[in-house]
């Protein structure tokens, strides 16, 4: 593998002027600078991401707006793709994994994600987003600094060392209540599981519901001590046996 692309002098530097800026501002510089060679990260299973989608289609409709179809989504989460494109009038892109669910059990042995998760998300979910940004000069997500305790140090502008691209989290300041009150202000469309106790939503087989007093992302690969899915890990630590 090649040395990661070093982050630009210029893009450290609107980093540091962007750091108390509004979403919106981000949202703004971003597409100046970057126009629709910027795509949107959306999962359709966080409530950041729908916010973001609100902000950013306001200002640019034709922004392309993606998401990783595993083939184990739930069902609530296809339902709300649907309904977010009726609403906005757009084509979510679906990002697919090289291998179908039964070509990955084939070739990896069946329930990857129940003994390799990390394995799991990187054929399923890492590689497929890496291929498509490739062509993308920039993308957007729905990290926030009070998600987890690995995203505590977020920048809202930063450099995408594995795709060698820009990284763009608007909303990276923000909080669970900040959201939530704009989906609520702006009657924003959101994955019904949320009202079930589930605050962050991925693959069926790898998520469940929260109980009270646990970590929001409790629910995500319970058992495994694992929180992230390996989207936003560092350069250093970006390889999956």
């Amino acid at each position: 593998m090649s040395a990661p692309a070093a982050m630009p002098d210029r893009l450290r530097q609107t980093a540091v002027r962007l750091e108390d800026g509004t979403p919106e501002a981000v949202l703004g510089w971003a597409l100046h600078t970057y126009g629709t060679r910027m795509a949107l990260a959306c999962s359709f299973g966080g409530p950041s991401g729908m916010v973001l989608l609100d902000m950013a289609l306001a200002l640019e409709p034709r922004l392309p707006v993606f998401y990783l179809d595993t083939g184990l989504l739930f069902p609530e989460t296809y339902t709300l793709i649907e309904k977010v494109a009726a609403r906005y009038g757009i084509s979510p892109i679906a990002v697919r994994p090289a291998l179908s669910v039964a070509e990955q059990a084939t070739a990896h042995g069946p329930a990857l994600w129940s003994r390799q998760p990390d394995r799991c998300c990187d054929l399923r979910k890492v590689r497929p987003q890496r291929a498509f940004l490739a062509d993308y000069d920039a993308w957007i997500t729905g990290l926030r600094r009070d998600q987890a305790s690995t995203r505590r140090a977020t920048p809202v502008v930063s450099w995408d060392e594995l795709g060698g691209l820009a990284k763009i989290a608007p909303l990276a300041r923000w909080s669970e209540r900040d959201v939530w009150r704009y989906i609520s202000a702006h009657d924003i469309p959101y994955n019904a599981l949320h009202d079930q106790d589930y605050p962050s939503l991925g693959c069926t087989h790898c998520t469940r519901p929260v109980q009270p007093g646990e970590d929001r992302r409790a629910g995500r690969w319970a058992g495994f001590g694992k929180i992230e899915c390996g989207l936003h890990r560092s350069a250093e630590r970006s390889t999956v046996p």
